[in-house]
């Protein structure tokens, strides 16, 4: 189980750092230097407060996380891969830090 543990970090970090796409219809998903922009200037939350918000509605492990325009401003787009086996999308409020949308 450990080692699991391990694999879904690495696995995440490889993920959020891997190239923007379209995440869904409506997002448009920012860049690595976008990102790194977006965090450094204290306008968004990190990463691991969204992922606190997402994991208080779906406990699991963390698959994919993207930080995207959303129709009403920047969202992180968390899939996460939950106890039961299903997986479920999550969007988060990027400046808020509040679930917006998923499940």
């Amino acid at each position: 189980m450990h080692g699991f543990h391990r694999f879904a970090i690495t696995a995440s970090i490889i993920l959020w750092l891997a190239p923007a796409r379209a995440a869904e219809p409506g997002h448009a998903c920012l860049d690595q230097k976008e990102r790194r922009a977006e965090i450094e200037s204290g306008r968004v939350v990190r990463l691991d407060t969204a992922l606190r918000m997402a994991r208080s509605k779906v406990p699991g492990a963390l698959v994919r996380a993207r930080l995207c325009r959303g129709n009403d401003g920047l969202v992180y787009v968390l899939t996460v891969l939950a106890r039961d086996g299903k997986v479920a999308r999550l969007t988060v409020d990027a400046v808020k830090g509040s679930l917006v949308g998923g499940l």
